[in-house]
């Protein structure tokens, strides 16, 4: 009898112990990992590798090696790795001459991207599917696949035809970026050398409205500051902002300054921080890399304006693999990246902001390169304190009340 009570000691020592080792706090890596695993991880920006028009024989369902020349950013073997769950692919069409030729081209190049996609998802139906509401994406998240939805970035397919945005809402777009890096039918871009329409376009504006009634989002990344304006005045329903970060920050027309994020949160959209470079930080390049870059000015400015051949194309890439071969680019990191969620948190609430890659359009920064390093976005939202639910907000959720919203808004107008 003397002894139980040390027995018993021990025992409880045990137990404390015991208890002790369960409750241990786990580790950066397994959080990071449980909760990307949970949320729906929606990236609201990647387009089709343009190398798909020059090789055929490129396979989105084969995972290809990070950082080679031909493998692109994603593939859905990298998606799968990355915890990707859904993922708005770019229907990009780059701009050339608007006469009745180019638009015609645009219209079949944008075709063809719709085509490549919707065929990527039927070659993989045990992975995939197209998704055209949000109710899509978490059914499809239950269920194991990826959801496959479809973005137009730039309007110039649009022509001069108000009926083209039905055609294409019609074969699974879900949001259509007004512009790109010049000024279309629309309205104004951004980057083009001078405004032309002071804004949308009267078509623009019809387009806008059409956008509406049909439950397709606007997107005004891209568009110029007047543009913008036109559209916030406009719209019945949330714009996004598919992949665009923050002028304060990094100040560039590109860019969104904190007016106009104001203004976003008044109308209640969403802003996706876009993970290129240029937009994210300046970086000071060797003077190595500048001289190569200058010798390549002339077919840079020609592949700007889209006057190259596929030919002539593929050689000009060449040529800038070489130099980024033998002059590496100086680039941002993640964490910079991360530093304009802040900024738009800060500016517009949590509710407000998203994830918008632009891989294989020119995205990547050192720490999260392509859609298998998804998962750094979530650690390092972790390590600066974000909790879960604030992360489930930013990597989808508000992306998904603004679709849901835009659904909405078109039911109402319909009526």
């Amino acid at each position: 009898m003397k002894d139980l009570p040390k027995i018993c000691i021990l025992s409880m020592s045990m137990i404390l112990v015991a208890l002790n080792g369960c409750t241990q706090p786990k580790s950066l890596s397994e959080r990071t990992s449980e909760i990307h695993d949970r949320v729906l991880t929606v990236d609201t920006h990647i387009d089709w590798p343009m190398k798909q028009f020059l090789n055929p024989d490129f396979n989105p369902s084969v995972r290809h090696a990070p950082g080679q020349g031909d493998s692109g950013q994603w593939d859905l073997i990298r998606m799968e790795e990355g915890g990707l769950d859904a993922v708005f692919m770019s229907i990009f069409t780059p701009q050339k001459k608007r006469t009745d030729q180019g638009h015609t081209k645009s219209k079949e190049v944008a075709l063809k991207q719709i085509e490549l996609t919707k065929k990527m998802v039927a070659d993989n139906p045990n992975i995939a599917a197209i998704a055209l509401t949000p109710k899509d994406a978490y059914r499809l998240e239950k269920a194991g696949k990826h959801a496959i939805f479809i973005g137009m970035e730039n309007g110039y397919p649009i022509a001069k035809d108000i009926r083209n945005v039905k055609l294409f809402f019609d074969l699974g777009v879900r949001y259509i970026t007004l512009t790109h890096s010049k000024n279309n039918e629309l309205g104004d871009s951004s980057t083009d050398k001078q405004p032309e329409w002071g804004g949308l376009s009267p078509l623009g504006e019809e387009v806008v409205e059409e956008m509406n009634r049909l439950g397709m989002i606007v997107d005004i990344s891209h568009v110029h500051d007047e543009t913008f304006w036109d559209v916030i005045k406009l719209t019945k329903a949330p714009v996004i902002a598919s992949h665009s970060s923050a002028r304060t920050l990094r100040d560039v027309p590109r860019n969104i300054s904190d007016e106009m994020l104001k203004a976003i949160k008044q109308n209640g959209g969403v802003v996706q921080v876009c993970l290129l470079d240029d937009f994210i930080k300046e970086m000071k390049q060797t003077p190595e890399r500048e001289a190569a870059l200058e010798e390549l000015k002339e077919e840079t400015s020609a592949w700007l304006r889209g006057e190259l051949s596929k030919v002539e194309l593929e050689k000009f890439k060449e040529k800038y693999r070489q130099i980024d071969e033998k002059y590496p680019k100086n680039r941002p990191t993640l964490a910079d990246a991360i530093d304009h969620i802040d900024h738009l948190v800060q500016v517009m609430g949590i509710e407000h902001v998203g994830i918008g890659s632009d891989f294989d359009g020119g995205g990547g920064l050192v720490g999260i390169d392509d859609v298998s390093e998804m998962p750094n976005i979530t650690r390092e939202l972790l390590t600066r304190g974000y909790t879960e639910d604030e992360i489930r907000q930013l990597w989808g959720g508000n992306l998904m009340r603004v679709f849901n919203e835009v659904i909405q808004v078109a039911a109402e107008l319909q009526n």
